[in-house]
């Protein structure tokens, strides 16, 4: 009997997903023919390819874009017809737009199909009620299928409860080995009297910079760094905020391991891969309270959870104050990323899952 064939659908071909799907497929690849159907947007990588495993195929999408309209139904017919030529056993679609035209185009129970939606289009808080509406009716219609949802944390696993039984999750995780190099062989002892905070990704709605901006006023004391770029750093004003721009693995890092905080006030997440990355490097995490962040984070004892500003505020002050061991509290947060929130426990789940031994919680 031959190895059997994987085709992972995505059209966020960038960041997170990028980065989840690169040591995923690279694992993989050892038992399964791999088979990558992406479309590029402005932040993929130029030399993906050579980061991927050789034997991994790519297949180019014409026409898969993030914005809704015609080219949709031209993707619907692109991705039907990629699927009837490769004979896949398994279809993987990963984000919303992914999700919907590979489970629409592989409606079949002659292949396994999982969907991971990195975070759910109907829980983006700059969305209209209407939009969020439509958004949520479209994931439930499309669970109408023989798909199955594989949520990327246990928040976003139970709101895939919500729309099917057929849902499980497997958490993300972060590859140690290639983050070897980088991580702190000692916790970065803090100056709280010279303290430098720091959050990473697009400078978009998602990742509140509004309230970011808000905490940076109230410590002009404090530096903080943002490494992104976006269409709102108007809102970014505090003299004592640096917008870095996006900056390549390396220089991340060194700025990740100078600085003293990790900040993550986001107002919806999936499972954020900079979450994860910057707890590998035994940082100090303050987030916000949604979905992804207080999965992972437990408030006081491997980082913080915040509600609004006035409890980022206070977190803050308790630092300064030096209230807490963050030294313990960035021990713990590593340790769970060493076991739980890594790549191996991530890929052997995704083995199990596809082989059909995975202890999923779907009926």
């Amino acid at each position: 009997m031959g190895r059997k064939k994987i085709v992972y659908i995505v059209e966020a071909f960038c960041s997170g997903i990028y980065n989840y799907l690169l040591d995923l497929t690279n694992k993989m690849v050892n038992e399964y023919d791999i088979v990558i159907v992406y479309s590029l947007r402005e932040q993929s990588p130029s030399n993906f390819v050579e980061e991927f495993d050789p034997r991994i195929k790519f297949i180019k999408s014409k026409y898969m874009q993030r914005k809704i309209g015609f080219n949709d139904l031209k993707a619907l017919l692109e991705i039907k017809e990629i699927i009837k030529n490769e004979k896949p056993d398994i279809v993987h679609c990963h984000s919303s737009k992914a999700g919907f035209i590979g489970r629409m185009a592989t409606n079949t129970k002659k292949i396994k199909t999982f969907y991971t939606p990195h975070g759910y289009s109907f829980l983006m808080e700059d969305s209209s009620r209407l939009k969020r509406f439509i958004y949520r009716s479209i994931e439930k219609i499309c669970t109408l299928n023989h798909s199955v949802i594989v949520a990327c944390s246990k928040g976003e696993y139970e709101e895939s409860l919500k729309l099917t039984k057929r849902a499980t999750y497997v958490s993300n995780g972060v590859n140690l080995e290639k983050l070897k190099k980088y991580i702190p062989d000692k916790i970065k002892q803090i100056n709280t009297k010279k303290l430098t905070f720091v959050t990473t990704g697009r400078i978009s709605y998602q990742k509140n910079p509004e309230l970011f901006n808000k905490i940076a006023e109230y410590f002009p004391q404090i530096k903080f760094i943002w490494v992104g770029t976006g269409d709102l750093e108007d809102k970014l004003t505090s003299k004592n905020i640096e917008i870095t721009g996006w900056k390549n693995r390396d220089e991340l890092m060194e700025i990740l391991n100078k600085s003293d905080v990790f900040i993550l006030p986001s107002l919806w997440e999936g499972l954020p891969i900079s979450l994860l990355e910057a707890m590998a490097l035994k940082k100090p995490c303050i987030v916000s309270n949604v979905i992804g962040n207080r999965d992972v984070i437990s408030n006081e004892n491997n980082g913080f959870v915040c509600n609004n500003l006035n409890e980022f505020i206070e977190v803050i002050k308790n630092i300064q104050d030096n209230k807490y061991n963050l030294e313990k509290i960035s021990e713990n947060a590593f340790n769970d990323i060493k076991n739980i929130y890594n790549t191996e426990v991530m890929c052997e789940k995704y083995f199990k899952l596809y082989r059909g031994e995975y202890n999923a919680e779907y009926k």
